[in-house]
This record gives structure tokens, C-alpha cells and sequence, in this order.
């Protein structure tokens, strides 16, 4: 009998110290509950985008006429100034042809004289009525012939010209001249499959990037018009494919007019510097597009659960936890959610652990009340 007592006294006594034990940890999670009062401030955000980097004009530069290539002046990956020669192509027979259109056109020349005096003779005797006017008639036609002949050499003299003159391929742009798949003594011609070279004009390059319609729509919103949004867009920044961010900023310069059909997207347009060349045509980037909110209503994203594919929060409302859905901006900054309905300025929050509470928790004890930082 004694033995039984004790062992229901030590059973007692375990109970007990359970129960005080399951007490204390309770009003120690009460106190640990964090709050805070919603108020509003300011905030930016930053949404990258991948980006493909194009030069300001890639331009391949092909022959205009047929022959050897006899000198290649330039050399991969240098830099070249509108107007440099680049390749020379076997001239020869283009000289060859110059002249022969200088003697046609001279030619052409000497016989439009002949045809001019004879037609001012035929004038005179025409006067003292020595010559029929079917005599006159006759060297007025071989005349116009002349000169239209001596028109048709000067042409063929003019392309001559210009044939040799392309013999000498000059770059049309500044740029930076890519690799060269020609050599010495290659015939060339303008059906060539590629290009002699392609000179790309990197002193700003352009970043093409998509958003989407919804995206495009919000930011035209804003600013007013698409013509606001490219005038007072703030500037962007760009992350380079190592990770590192460019340090030159660029702004958003052109906003396409059409819809993506099948994705849906709107390619945007930046431009930036590129003094050192660091940027080349072709590669790839993140551009990185900061929109300014003002005075809007920001919580952590800690305050936030999901559930059925809505967004709740839980409001302290007479001591008591009460879960608020509340719609987002679709932008974050991966710490912060800014809330566009549900929650009031002056609301209290549970700052954290939301998604571990419930409807109807006694928010007791010491509160820690978590500051929303300006």
C-alpha cells in the first residue's frame, strides 16, 4: 500500500511539472510573437531581364565586284574608321576598262564637234538657199545622234569610274572589324556566301530585352505615355554574363510596338557607352530595371502564407490573430512585399512565422513590436 502511494505521489508530482512546464512554454511563444504597425514609405525595385547585346550597326562588308583579292589592310579584331580600305581587289582589268571608256567618251566627244559644224554649215547655205532643208534636216539628226552617244560614253566612263573604285573595300562605319575567313589570292564576288568582314560599331550598344504585356502596360501607367516612360525612366544598370555590374548606366530608348504573338512579350531597347569596348556584339547580360514606388504600403515577406493560391496575412484585431488576404505587387525585392489592397496604414501585423499561426491566437504577454524601416 505505501509502495502505491508513492509511486501515484512521484505520478502527481510528474504531471505537474508537465503541465507548469507546458505553461511557461506557452506564454513564452506568445511573447515571442512579432508585430508591427503598417505605415507607409518609399521603395525601389529592381527586376532583371535577360539581354542581348547587339553594336549601335553590324554591317558585312562584301565585294561589289568579281576578281582576286591582292591585299587585305586590316586585321581581325583591330578597330577601323569609316572610309579605311580594307581589302583591294585585283584592279587590272578594271583600269583596263577605265580607259577604254575615257577613249569612247573622248571619241564621242571629237564626233559631236564633227556633227555640230556640219549642222552650222548646213544653217548657212541654208540661207542662201544652196542646201535643201532635207540636207539640213539630215545633220540636225546626226547631231542629236552625237550627242547622244557622247552621253552614253560618259556614263560608261562613270561606271568604269566606280567599278575600279570598288576595287578598294572601305569600311562604311566605324567599328571593330571581326575575324577575316579570306586570304591573299581568294576570288571574290558579291554572291559570296560570306562576307569579306563584318565591322561592328560598338561605341553604344543596345541591350533588347522583353517584358511582359502586363509589365509594359504597368510601367506606360506610371509614367502616362510610352513617351514619358523613355524620357523620365530612371536609368538601368547591367549585369555582365561574369556576374559583375557594368559601370556605365544606360536608359531604356525604344519600346516596340507590337505584341510577341506567341509569347506574349514586349521587347524594350536599351542603350549604353562602351568608351573601353568592354561590351561585344552578340553577348549576353541581365539588365537590371528599377521602378520607384512612393508611399506605399510594405511589409516582410515573412508576414505573408499562401494558401489556394491567395496571399494572406494576420492582423492583430481585440488581442487576437485574424487572417487578411491582401493582393501584391507582382514585383520584390526578395525581402519585402509591397501590398497594393487589404491592409490600412495603423493596422497591426504578425511580422513573422505567419504561416505557423491561426485564426484566433491570444496575442498575451510581451510583444515584440518589429519596426518597418523607412
Amino acid at each position: 500500500m505505501k509502495k502505491y502511494f508513492v509511486c501515484c505521489l512521484c505520478a502527481v508530482m510528474a504531471c505537474g511539472l508537465t503541465a507548469c512546464g507546458d505553461k511557461k512554454k506557452g506564454v513564452r511563444d506568445a511573447a515571442e510573437y512579432q508585430t508591427m504597425v503598417v505605415s507607409k514609405k518609399d521603395m525601389m525595385l529592381t527586376q532583371p531581364y535577360s539581354a542581348r547585346l547587339t553594336g549601335r550597326q553590324i554591317v558585312e562588308i562584301r565585294p561589289q565586284v568579281t576578281g582576286n583579292i591582292t591585299r587585305i589592310l586590316t586585321a581581325e579584331g583591330k578597330t577601323v574608321r569609316k572610309g579605311q580600305t580594307l581589302f583591294i581587289i585585283d584592279q587590272t582589268p578594271f583600269q583596263a576598262a577605265l580607259e577604254v571608256a575615257i577613249a569612247n567618251r573622248q571619241s564621242a566627244e571629237a564626233k559631236l564637234s564633227t556633227a555640230k559644224m556640219n549642222y552650222d554649215s548646213q544653217l548657212k547655205l541654208k540661207e542662201g538657199s544652196v542646201v535643201s532643208d532635207f540636207s539640213v534636216e539630215t545633220t540636225r539628226h546626226e547631231l542629236l545622234e552625237a550627242q547622244a552617244a557622247l552621253v552614253q560614253a560618259q556614263a560608261q566612263e562613270k561606271n568604269a569610274r566606280w567599278q575600279l573604285s570598288c576595287t578598294e573595300v572601305k569600311s562604311p562605319v566605324d567599328g571593330v572589324a571581326s575575324m577575316i575567313p579570306w586570304h591573299v589570292g581568294a576570288l571574290v564576288s558579291s554572291n559570296i556566301s560570306e562576307p569579306l568582314v563584318t565591322v561592328a560599331d560598338d561605341s553604344q550598344m543596345y541591350a533588347y530585352f522583353s517584358v511582359t504585356e502586363r509589365a509594359v502596360i504597368n510601367l506606360i501607367d506610371r509614367y502616362g505615355s510610352t513617351a514619358d516612360f523613355i524620357n523620365k525612366a530612371p536609368s538601368i544598370k547591367l549585369r555582365l554574363a561574369s556576374g559583375t555590374e557594368y559601370p556605365i548606366e544606360g536608359r531604356i530608348d525604344a519600346v516596340s510596338g507590337t505584341v510577341d504573338a506567341q509569347t506574349g512579350a514586349v521587347t524594350l531597347r536599351a542603350t549604353f557607352a562602351n568608351p573601353q569596348h568592354l561590351l561585344r556584339d552578340g553577348g549576353s547580360a541581365t539588365v537590371l530595371v528599377p521602378s520607384d514606388h512612393k508611399d506605399c504600403i510594405v511589409i516582410p515577406q515573412e508576414a505573408t502564407y499562401e494558401l489556394q493560391n491567395r496571399t494572406f496575412v494576420y492582423r492583430v484585431v481585440d488581442g487576437k490573430t485574424k487572417a487578411t488576404a491582401v493582393t501584391l505587387f507582382p514585383q520584390n525585392n526578395g525581402k519585402e512585399y509591397i501590398v497594393e489592397e487589404g491592409l490600412n496604414v495603423g493596422d497591426t501585423i504578425i511580422a513573422e512565422g505567419a504561416g505557423l499561426l491561426k485564426d484566433g491566437i491570444e496575442i498575451g504577454g510581451k510583444k515584440h513590436e518589429r519596426k518597418n524601416i523607412h
